[in-house]
């Protein structure tokens, strides 16, 4: 790892005095590759607490362009971007933010034929995606390749969050653990037709990039076999414990 420059102490100079940190976990830090896949709701505050703290490297994933309805709960895209490609908005944003920040800019949507290459090339993933499919296809692929896998969702007023490194073998367990099968087309609505308070949005955003953080330097307590689940309207938490499913498709031992 490389040494930090004098720039470098004076920006992480609020992480080199905590002990859990320290000089040799900042340069751990600018060292690591994380994939964030959703530059949207979630993938930005994500994308600016991440690049605020200095991962080395954020490959981001999306495939679709700003939209002015975007802006409420998007913010790493400016009102200057809207009908840019969201990558290209968020690289720019990145680069105001963090200049030691490489961004890897992914203007596609992942399926199966390109995740396995994408996903073995980080040393982690975060999940901001939107859609169920996008969700199952990187869990099977976080696991097949030995990835921690960060996933984070949205409703209204709600919000869950769980780490998921199953491929460690028991008692951690992966997303089919907790949800074995995607529900039925058209019976989760999304936030278009649902609706969101934006600030929910920032709320899991914000803790998706803490435990990115954590997993990265390895400290704290792991949200593995944890789901976290925040209610903003009774602004309450709660956790959830999560068994591995011996007879999960995905990680199942029998």
């Amino acid at each position: 790892m490389t040494e930090l420059s004098e720039t470098q102490f004076h920006r992480y100079a609020r992480h080199l005095i905590l002990d859990q940190v320290g000089e040799e976990g900042q340069e751990k830090l600018l060292a690591s590759r994380v994939l964030i896949v959703g530059a949207g709701g979630l993938g930005s505050p994500l994308l600016l607490y991440l690049a605020a703290a200095g991962v080395g490297t954020l490959g981001i994933v999306d495939d679709d362009t700003v939209d002015l309805s975007n802006l409420q709960r998007q913010i790493v895209h400016p009102s200057g971007a809207v009908g840019a490609l969201k990558v290209d908005s968020a690289q720019a944003t990145v680069a105001q933010i963090n200049p030691d920040v490489i961004v890897e800019r992914h203007a596609l949507r992942l399926d199966g034929k390109n995740v396995r290459e994408l996903v073995g090339s980080y040393d982690l993933v975060a999940d901001g995606s939107d859609n169920f499919d996008t969700r199952y296809l990187l869990n099977d692929t976080c696991y097949a390749v030995g990835r921690t896998l960060i996933g984070a969702a949205l409703s209204p007023f709600d919000g869950q969050l769980s780490t998921f490194k199953a491929y460690l073998g028991p008692p951690h367990p992966c997303y089919r653990c907790l949800f074995r099968d995607p529900p039925p087309p058209d019976t989760v609505p999304r936030c278009e037709t649902a609706g969101i308070l934006g600030a929910v949005a920032g709320v899991m955003g914000t803790l998706q990039a803490t435990e990115v953080l954590k997993e990265l330097l390895g400290i704290g307590e792991s949200l593995s076999g944890t789901l976290l689940m925040y209610d903003a309207l009774r602004a309450s938490f709660h956790k959830i414990k999560i068994p591995r499913d011996p007879d999960c498709p995905t990680c199942g031992t029998h």
